[in-house]
This record gives C-alpha cells, sequence and structure tokens, in this order.
C-alpha cells in the first residue's frame, strides 16, 4: 500500500512538472477527464470548457476531449457512400406500399450537455452522430412516416406535416441526452417500381382527364361565345327592322296627313267654288240677271249692220222691235243650265 502510495505521489510530481495544452476552436467546447485524482472528482469532469482559448492541464492523469456545437447534418439518402452501402430510410405506408425516401436531420449538440454526451454517449461528434443519431432518426422517422397513405406523399402539407412530427419525436429522444434536433427534411421518395408504374400512369389517366375537361370547358366557353354573338347579332337585326318599321309608320302617317289635308283643302275649295257658283246663279236668276245678259247681247251686236228682208211677196213692210229681240234671247240665255 505504501508502494502505490509512492507511485501516485510520483506521478503526481511528474505530472505537475510539465503540463498539457489543449485549445477549443470557436466552434468546439471542451470536456475533461481525471484519470486520478487524490484531491477532486475522478472521471469526466462537470465543468464545460468554453470555445475559442486555450487550457493546460497535467498529462497522463487527465484525458481532453472536445464536440463541435455548430449545426451538422446526417444524410441518408440513395446515393451510395464510400462503402457502398445505400442509406435512404425504407418503410411500409398504412395502405401496405413500400417506399423510400431520402432524409436530413439536422441537429447540433447542446454545450451544457457536453460531459453527458461524453458519459452516455462518445468521445467525438461524429461517434455521437453514428451511436445515437443515425439509429434513432432512422427509428423515429419510420414511426411518422408510417402513418402516411401513399397518396399522401404527393401532397406537400402531409409530408411537411410528418417531417415535424418525425422532429418533434427525435427531439424528445434525444434531447435528454444532449443532442437538439433542429430539422427533418425528407427528399426525394420513391415507391417499388410497380406501385410506381400504376402511379404514372394514374397520373397520365388524371392529366388526360383534366386535358378533356379543359377541352369540355374551352368548347363550351366558346359555345357561350357563339350563342352570345348569334344574340347580338338577331338583337341588332329587330332593333334594324323595329326602326325600318318606325320610319314606315311615320312616313305613312306623314303621306296620311298629307292627303288629309289636301282632301280637306279640295273639299273646300270645292265648296266655296260650289258656293260661289249658287250665289252667282242666284245672283243671275233676278232682274239683276236679265239686265246683265241683255248687256252681253247689246255689246255682241254693238257695231253689226241688222238687215230686215222681206218674208213674202209684195211690199210687206215688217218691223224689227229691238228691245222684244233682247229680250228673247237674254230669255233663252237664262234657260240654259249652268255649267
Amino acid at each position: 500500500m505504501k508502494a502505490l502510495n509512492a507511485a501516485m505521489l510520483l506521478a503526481l510530481g511528474s505530472s505537475m512538472s510539465g503540463c498539457a495544452c489543449h485549445s477549443t476552436s470557436a466552434n468546439e467546447v471542451g470536456v475533461l477527464t481525471r484519470k486520478l485524482a487524490p484531491f477532486g472528482k475522478k472521471g469526466v469532469q462537470d465543468e464545460v470548457y468554453a470555445s475559442g482559448a486555450t487550457y493546460f492541464f497535467a498529462p497522463i492523469i487527465t484525458d481532453w476531449h472536445t464536440f463541435e456545437t455548430k449545426l451538422q447534418n446526417l444524410k441518408m439518402m440513395k446515393q451510395p457512400g464510400t462503402d457502398g452501402v445505400i442509406d435512404d430510410v425504407e418503410f411500409k405506408t398504412v395502405d401496405g406500399n413500400d417506399i423510400s425516401v431520402d432524409v436530413t436531420v439536422t441537429w447540433r449538440i447542446d454545450p451544457t450537455k457536453a460531459p453527458n454526451v461524453l458519459q452516455r454517449v462518445g468521445e467525438s461528434t461524429d461517434d455521437v452522430q453514428e451511436r445515437l443519431v443515425r439509429p434513432a432518426a432512422r427509428a423515429y422517422v419510420r414511426d411518422a412516416l408510417n402513418r402516411l397513405r401513399s397518396e399522401d406523399f404527393y401532397v406537400a402539407d402531409k409530408r411537411f406535416a410528418a417531417a415535424e412530427e418525425a422532429r418533434q419525436l427525435l427531439l424528445g429522444a434525444l434531447g435528454p441526452e444532449g443532442v437538439i434536433v433542429e430539422q427533418v427534411i425528407l427528399g426525394e421518395h420513391r415507391f417499388a417500381p410497380a406501385y410506381e408504374e400504376v402511379i404514372r400512369e394514374k397520373k397520365l389517366a388524371e392529366q388526360n382527364a383534366e386535358k378533356l375537361k379543359s377541352e369540355a370547358q374551352a368548347a363550351a366557353e366558346e359555345s357561350k361565345r357563339n350563342l352570345e354573338s348569334a344574340r347580338g347579332v338577331v338583337s341588332k337585326d329587330i332593333a334594324t327592322a323595329k326602326g325600318e318599321l318606325e320610319q314606315a309608320k311615320l312616313g305613312a302617317d306623314a303621306q296620311l296627313i298629307k292627303a288629309r289635308n289636301e282632301a280637306t283643302a279640295s273639299l273646300t275649295e270645292a265648296r266655296t267654288r260650289a258656293q260661289s257658283i249658287e250665289k252667282e246663279n242666284a245672283a243671275l236668276g233676278g232682274a239683276g240677271g236679265r239686265t246683265m245678259v241683255k248687256l252681253k247681247i247689246a255689246q255682241a251686236l254693238q257695231g253689226k249692220r241688222i238687215v230686215l228682208v222681206p218674208t213674202g211677196k209684195g211690199a210687206n213692210l215688217q218691223t224689227l222691235d229691238v228691245n222684244q229681240l233682247i229680250s228673247a234671247r237674254a230669255a233663252q240665255q237664262l234657260s240654259k243650265p249652268t255649267k
């Protein structure tokens, strides 16, 4: 026992004679492990050594480990890695179809829990990813995606919701271990070849259906436009016909009014003339008429020679009563009908 204590004191004295230098980069934290601790706690120390600093510890009896605190991207994809292993996540949908999907998990180590990470998980960031993050991510992502149906992978909102559910599951499982999961990103997904063919044919059928639907809608719109155009032409023709009819009515009304006015004028003129003739006849039927006739006969005989010719043998003397002759002539004139 005394020999062992002497050896420990010798080792301690040797370590104190020269200290080991340890540093952390801007994105690292350090964790110290004491192999021998005659004056303190042995094993992983609870203190976290901040980034961007240099520290001195005794060699041999201490170990130094660093962990990155920046974001890490765990990519599980179909592209083969350096070892030729295809690393995408395979699972089965609710409706029984096999599917694989590329998944990227963005995560980081919680600096305050770096000592716990060293004790429970691994000695480096790579150890944490391979021993803890990768197996947990594959398991919990499958749990979240197994609840989807095949057609849900064509709906962006449902894919995003499943990815967020996977992140929450991972955060709940890895958070106590000192790992913070920031994001789960679902990439390209692939069905089994037979189902891919079914999906392709379904998509083609849907596209053809949409095309036919669009063509039918276009034809309906074209028919509607043609109908509206025809209605417009008919309305125009009806309006034109109505206008021509109104114009014809107005013209006929104008002609009718004109004819009525002309007939009324002619009738009025005829009545006036008849009244004038009637008055003239009445005037001529009296003494004034006879006097006028005599005057006209006198005017007709003015300047003419009047010869008396005997009507029998012998020297019979005939006398001519001019007044009587004018009266007889006037009577003849008066006896003629008036035109």
